[in-house]
C-alpha cells in the first residue's frame, strides 16, 4: 500500500523509493508512489516566443510514442519541484543550476490521491540536451508548434490551460 494514498503499489521497485505505480479502485495504475512531478522548461525564442522542452518517449514507456514533458515519480523527500528538475537532468541532461522555477501547478488528481503537478520554470537559452533511455527524442519546440504533435493524452488536456497560465506569471 503507498502510503496516504490508498492504492496499491505494482511493479518492480528501481532507484529512488518513489518508483512503482499506485492503483485506483477501478483498477487505472499511475506512476509515481508519491505523485509525480513535469517540467514545463521554458526557453526564449530569436523571434521573442518560447520553447518549450518535450520528450518524445521512448515506446517502452507508459503511452510510449507521445511527446510530453520531462518528468516522473517523486520520492518521499522531495517536494514537486526538487522532482521535477531532478527528472529534467535525468532525462534531457539540464542542470539544476540553469533552471529557474516560478511557479507549479496540480494538473491531474486521481481517486486513489495520487497527483501529478506541472512545475513551470525558464532557462537563458535553449539549452544543449542529452536524452537518456526513457526517450526517443529530446527538443526544444516552438509554442505554437506543441498541440501539432502527438502528445501524451494527459498533456494534451492540460496544455492549453497551462500555456496561457504561465503567460500569466510573467
Amino acid at each position: 500500500m503507498a502510503a496516504g494514498f490508498g492504492g496499491k503499489w505494482v511493479g518492480l521497485r528501481m532507484r529512488g523509493d518513489g518508483n512503482g505505480f499506485v492503483e485506483n479502485p477501478d483498477g487505472t495504475k499511475h506512476w509515481g508512489l508519491h505523485g509525480a512531478a513535469g517540467l514545463l522548461l521554458r526557453a526564449p525564442a530569436p523571434d521573442g516566443t518560447a520553447l518549450i522542452l518535450l520528450q518524445h518517449r521512448a515506446l517502452w514507456t507508459h503511452d510510449g510514442g507521445t511527446w510530453s514533458l520531462p518528468g516522473g515519480a517523486r520520492d518521499s523527500h522531495e517536494t514537486a519541484a526538487e522532482a521535477a528538475v531532478r527528472e529534467a537532468l535525468e532525462e534531457a541532461g539540464i542542470a539544476a543550476e540553469a533552471i529557474r522555477v516560478r511557479g507549479e501547478q496540480v494538473t491531474a488528481v486521481a481517486p486513489s490521491g495520487w497527483t501529478y503537478t506541472t512545475v513551470v520554470a525558464d532557462v537563458v537559452e535553449a539549452l544543449p540536451v542529452t536524452p537518456n533511455n526513457e526517450s526517443v527524442e529530446i527538443a526544444w519546440i516552438p509554442e505554437g508548434e506543441v498541440e501539432l504533435r502527438p502528445l501524451h493524452p494527459a498533456f494534451a488536456l492540460v496544455w492549453p490551460e497551462l500555456r496561457i497560465g504561465y503567460r500569466d506569471e510573467a
